[in-house]
């Protein structure tokens, strides 16, 4: 019989891994920001869906022999390289609609300010950060290994802790950002659109500059 105490440690120290990793300034913060002052706080778990679905997809594939691939400098090259320019498309065009958003509306007209569902933005916000995939094949796959030995229900109690941790912080971040919603002005939110927009376009030149160093471009 599987030793309870054992899957709950391991569930602890991954949710602990994971929301250290979580807490994190990066892409998925930005967006969850942005997409949660326009939808309000259901934004945060569907972005965290998105999220741990795509997570889900590479556990399944570093427990089939993908970690050795993904470490390889060429590819996390190429990954930063992708993440980088979606940055800056995404960051451009939220900086560019900015003035054409409003929060009277942002609960009925989601469909014409942004033509995505969180949860597809979810998983392209996760796909645009190659620092989510380095995490995974140093400190995920460490410890996904170890999780392992206990077999499924080890590898489940690891994930299980891993997104609670995601989807505790960033519904934490999304009821605290929907409720600013009375007291913002549409100024102050196309604003607050716009740094965010900065942030991710100062991500996506942080990336590309890093998989110019892993090509050896500036070597």
């Amino acid at each position: 019989m599987m030793n309870l105490p054992t899957l709950t440690t391991i569930a602890g120290v991954s949710f602990t891994l994971a929301l250290s990793g979580a807490l994190m300034p990066g892409p998925l913060l930005t967006v969850t920001v942005s997409e949660t002052a326009r939808r309000g706080a259901r934004a945060g778990p569907f972005l965290i869906t998105g999220h741990a679905i795509l997570e889900l997809f590479l556990v399944v594939g570093i427990l089939n022999g993908l970690g050795p691939f993904l470490k390889a400098a060429p590819v996390i090259g190429s990954i930063a390289l992708l993440g980088g320019l979606i940055l800056l498309w995404m960051g451009i065009d939220m900086v560019r609609k900015a003035c054409t958003l409003s929060l009277a509306r942002g609960r009925t007209d989601t469909s014409r300010t942004s033509g995505r569902h969180p949860v597809v933005i979810g998983v392209v916000a996760s796909l645009a950060n190659p620092y989510w995939i380095i995490w995974w094949v140093t400190v995920g796959l460490g410890y996904l290994i170890s999780a392992s030995k206990l077999g499924l229900p080890g590898i489940v109690a690891f994930f299980l802790g891993h997104i609670a941790a995601d989807y505790g912080w960033y519904t934490l971040v999304a009821l605290g950002i929907s409720r600013g919603r009375a007291i913002l002005h549409d100024s102050a939110y196309q604003m607050m659109i716009r740094v965010c927009g900065l942030f991710l376009v100062v991500f996506g030149v942080w990336f590309l500059f890093t998989a110019f160093q892993h090509f050896g471009v500036m070597a």
